[in-house]
């Protein structure tokens, strides 16, 4: 079997940063903390009496709209996703979370700054070795002409496709395989998206308050607005499957799989982990009883570091 990392990690120190909340506009400062064994990830809102605490896990998703929300006993942490995906691309099994405010600082709208920030904190080893969700049988959910399919395979991969009707985005198709280096490289760097008119309706009903080209590529009818541009020509695919593996990472597990997405979206994700996992024939749990030694990226990687000026912008 595929491995790629037989141990549980957790982050070798803990680490702070601050933002703004995407939806909510809210000034919010984030802490990643060391964890033990079998902790998972949770979430805990420092700001509300008795600091509550939420497992990310797919049964606690609250609302799929524009992003993926968790809740439980009706406290709530929103745009959980990018920040999930870049624990489960760094090999993070355990940390705890700690916000003051309801949602996840979006940054630049990519996962860059988390993975800048994990590699802040270091990864510590632990004892026990991970527990991976492998796909057994083709399992396969759909709505309208969107569709996930699962198949198995020996290694973690997902071919995206999307298709928008915009002369800079339209029909994109994306395949990604993961190895130690693979999220990093190919994945991280991409930022969600948006079009003006839908950014400047939003707005007015009260949502994506802190949205601006700082965190976000936005499209008019003819043209990017961002200065800099796309980061990758097919930047809104990559970001699709941004999405997607954080939304697959509220399984709290590492996962094997082959993964085939079209035209999906935070919902869709939703729907597919829980109709999967009431599907028991179709999946398998289980930790490695041997592995191969655990490989990861360095520290630095080339170029990726260069790429980020600050781990986070001063507000």
């Amino acid at each position: 079997m595929n491995y790629k990392f037989c141990r549980q990690h957790t982050v070798s120190s803990e680490v702070w940063c601050k933002g703004i909340g995407l939806h909510s506009g809210a000034k919010v400062s984030m802490r990643l903390k060391p964890a033990p064994v079998n902790y998972g990830v949770r979430f805990r809102r420092v700001d509300l009496t008795g600091s509550p605490t939420i497992i990310a896990h797919f049964h606690h998703v609250v609302d799929t709209v524009l992003a993926t929300r968790i809740g439980f006993n009706g406290v709530t942490i929103a745009t959980v996703e990018h920040l999930m995906a870049a624990l489960l691309g760094s090999g993070i099994d355990n940390v705890l979370v700690e916000l003051n405010g309801p949602e996840v600082p979006i940054f630049d709208g990519s996962a860059a700054h988390y993975i800048a920030l994990i590699q802040e904190a270091g990864r510590q080893e632990q004892a026990l070795p991970p527990q991976y969700l492998r796909i057994e049988k083709p399992f396969f959910v759909s709505e309208g002409d969107a569709f996930i399919k699962a198949t198995p395979s020996e290694r973690f991969q997902v071919r995206y496709t999307i298709d928008f009707p915009h002369r800079l985005v339209g029909r994109q198709e994306y395949t990604w395989f993961f190895d130690s280096h693979a999220f990093h490289r190919e994945i991280a760097r991409a930022r969600t998206f948006g079009f003006l008119k839908d950014v400047e309706k939003l707005q007015s009903m009260g949502m994506a308050q802190g949205g601006s080209l700082d965190n976000a590529v936005v499209f008019d009818d003819y043209k990017v607005l961002n200065r800099e541009g796309f980061r990758y020509s097919n930047e809104c695919v990559r970001h699709k499957i941004l999405d997607f593996i954080g939304d697959l990472a509220l399984t709290g597990m590492q996962l094997q799989g082959n993964f085939e997405v079209h035209k999906a979206g935070h919902a869709l994700h939703n729907r597919f982990l829980k109709q999967l996992m009431t599907k028991p024939g179709y999946y398998a749990v289980q930790a490695p009883a041997a592995a191969p030694p655990t490989y990861f990226p360095p520290a630095s990687l080339p170029g990726f570091m260069d790429s980020l000026q600050h781990v986070v912008k001063p507000l």
